[in-house]
């Protein structure tokens, strides 16, 4: 399973599901792989499989408050992983201040500066759970981008004020953004505008309302085109780039990023597929099944690995 979102996390519920399995089958033999599709549970389903390590930082988060956020470093002592949500995340912001106009992903690109100032020459970055709409333009900012107006005045934090943007300018980004490979796992694959877009999709449950949504639309939008003319990549319809408020996006744009699905990349690192073989059942879980679970999110690619293996799974 992944976490049950707001109740117990992937490796409580593996666990849990092991209980119940071996107090109806006491000769069973189970096997506990939690997993996570770029969301919540990412950075220790990556480092606590391959033995790395944690880190934390003090970064600022989406509400530009001081926050402690963990990150990691893979067992193979190269690979960086960052949980966008633990520096970013809608979780870390009281419901009734949740505003996308105004939240930034500043912190997230501060946990990525220092990634690269250490030395990893891969990182992670998993897409889920974000507080933010700002395109990834406050990530981009900690690595050295500037994002001016008109005037040449530097735009403040937040989605909304992107409907200002006039000039990127590139020259101050880190110099080694260049020498590094940067994946987004990710579990959405929503473009970064229009109807099935960031602002549209995931900008109601983050505080948006009707209104706010199509300002928020509107000011990607000629993001998207500001960044086509003075970053050179069209990042508006590739698929994911709407992931985490536009983060997927700016990603691309900025750091050069590839998008990967969140779960197969899991699996990959956990090396499912081996635990299938002579497997009888699949057992996986989230807290909450529904019409959003089938755009490849965790317990769906799960089943699609098992089912290969002509392996049924059972999804709580």
């Amino acid at each position: 399973p992944q976490g049950f979102k707001g109740g117990i996390s992937g490796p409580e519920a593996a666990r849990a599901i092991a209980r119940g399995v071996l107090k109806a089958a006491p000769d069973a033999e189970t096997v506990l792989l939690p997993v996570a599709d770029g969301g919540d549970g990412t950075l220790h389903a990556l480092v606590d499989a391959t033995g790395g390590k944690i880190f934390t930082s003090t970064v600022t988060g989406p509400i530009n408050q001081q926050v402690e956020a963990q990150w990691g470093v893979m067992g193979d002592g190269r690979t960086a992983v960052i949980e966008m949500a633990r520096a970013s995340g809608l979780a870390m912001v009281p419901p009734r201040r949740r505003n996308p106009k105004v939240t930034t992903t500043l912190g997230t690109g501060q946990i990525l500066k220092e990634a690269l100032e250490r030395g990893y020459d891969r990182v992670i970055v998993g897409l889920g759970g974000s507080a933010t709409n700002d395109g990834g333009a406050g990530m981009a900012t900690a690595l050295g981008a500037k994002f001016l107006d008109a005037e040449g005045r530097p735009l403040p934090p937040g989605g909304a004020s992107l409907a200002r943007l006039a000039r990127i300018e590139t020259s101050g980004l880190h110099p080694k953004l260049g020498e590094i490979s940067v994946i987004a796992a990710t579990d959405v694959t929503n473009p970064l505008c229009g109807p099935d877009g960031a602002s549209a999709i995931f900008g109601p449950q983050k505080g948006a309302t009707a209104d706010v949504v199509q300002e928020l639309d509107a000011a990607l939008a000629n993001f998207a085109r500001i960044v086509h003319r003075d970053v050179g990549r069209d990042v508006a319809a590739q698929p994911g780039a709407g992931a985490a408020g536009g983060l997927g996006a700016g990603l691309m744009a900025f750091a050069g990023a590839q998008l990967q699905s969140g779960i197969d990349m899991i699996c990959q690192v956990l090396d499912f597929d081996s635990h299938l073989e002579g497997a009888d059942l699949v057992i996986t879980g989230e807290g909450r099944a529904d019409r959003s679970t089938i755009f490849n999110k965790a317990p769906v690619g799960v089943a699609r690995h098992a089912r290969a293996y002509g392996v049924p799974t059972v999804l709580l």
